[in-house]
């Protein structure tokens, strides 16, 4: 295959493209807030589940397996009895967060906007 062929295979909207693996990942229930949480700093497992409301253990250890296979988390073992466990966001994981940060805060910035909305749609 030569490089142009290559490039008309990547894209989101094709079933087979891996790219829509990792937008599934970062835009399902959880990605998005773990992705955000951590642009906040490295934590520990009990301190982003506590920051993010509603989030179930089992949860969070999927979605951050999940961002770690896609290459977008770091976690790092201390040697210390219990083992100390931090996640971070990796370099690629900082870009995909300045994204979803910007759209966080659009969606914030828009939340009359959206009540207007709802209120007009129920009429």
């Amino acid at each position: 295959m030569n490089i142009a062929e290559d490039e008309l295979m990547v894209s989101v909207f094709s079933k087979d493209c891996p790219s829509r693996q990792v937008l599934m990942d970062i835009s399902g229930r959880w990605g998005v807030l773990v992705l955000a949480a951590l642009s906040q700093g490295k934590c520990r497992f009990n301190v982003l589940r506590r920051r993010i409301d509603g989030i179930s253990e089992k949860m969070l250890s999927q979605t951050l397996l999940a961002l770690r296979r896609d290459g977008l988390v770091d976690r790092f073992v201390e040697n210390a009895v219990p083992p100390r466990v931090t996640y971070s966001l990796s370099p690629l994981g900082i870009a995909v967060a300045e994204k979803v940060n910007a759209l966080i805060t659009l969606l914030e910035t828009e939340v009359p906007a959206f009540e207007k909305a709802w209120d007009d749609f129920e009429r």
